[in-house]
């Protein structure tokens, strides 16, 4: 739930549930190939991994990125720090623009194709300040980094 206290960090959480009609292998292999993350990721970030290809995924994978909130460029670190493969993966920041980022991928298979859901925790930095650039802008940038991912998905697998 979010929170955070008035004088704390704000902390949200993001939900999303997809039906992707294609075999959970195929799906699993698309979102854990890093090099496709550019794919899903809306132009208004000037998103690009730079750790060089390909990448192996696994826990401890290290890879990063660099992208652009609000005109500002940030460098962001992920770490793969679980592995299951065709069923999840978890990465976590370890630096970027969030206080904490947490975001679980789950890929669970159903009667012609596979549910895709995201579940990220994350909180912002900055106290009060972040409360505030939370509710203007970093929400409804979220939203629409999600909404663009499903419609892409849409495209590319026929999602729903």
């Amino acid at each position: 739930m979010p929170g955070g206290g008035v004088f704390g960090n704000y902390v949200g959480r993001i939900e999303r549930r997809q039906f992707v009609p294609r075999p959970r292998s195929e799906v699993f292999a698309f979102f854990s190939d890093a090099a496709n993350l550019e794919s899903l990721t809306p132009e208004f970030l000037a998103f690009h991994i730079l750790t060089p290809r390909p990448i192996a995924m696994r826990p401890g994978t290290l890879i990063d990125y660099e992208l652009k909130l609000f005109g500002i460029r940030f460098h962001w670190q992920t770490l793969i720090e679980q592995f299951e493969p065709e069923s999840r993966f978890v990465d976590v920041q370890l630096t970027g623009p969030y206080r904490r980022w947490h975001h679980e991928h789950r890929f669970e298979e159903a009667q012609g194709g596979t549910w895709v859901s995201d579940h990220v925790d994350y909180e912002m930095p900055w106290g009060p300040l972040g409360r505030i650039a939370h509710a203007l802008a970093v929400r409804r940038s979220l939203k629409q980094i999600f909404d663009f991912r499903a419609a892409k998905m849409g495209e590319l697998f026929g999602a729903d």
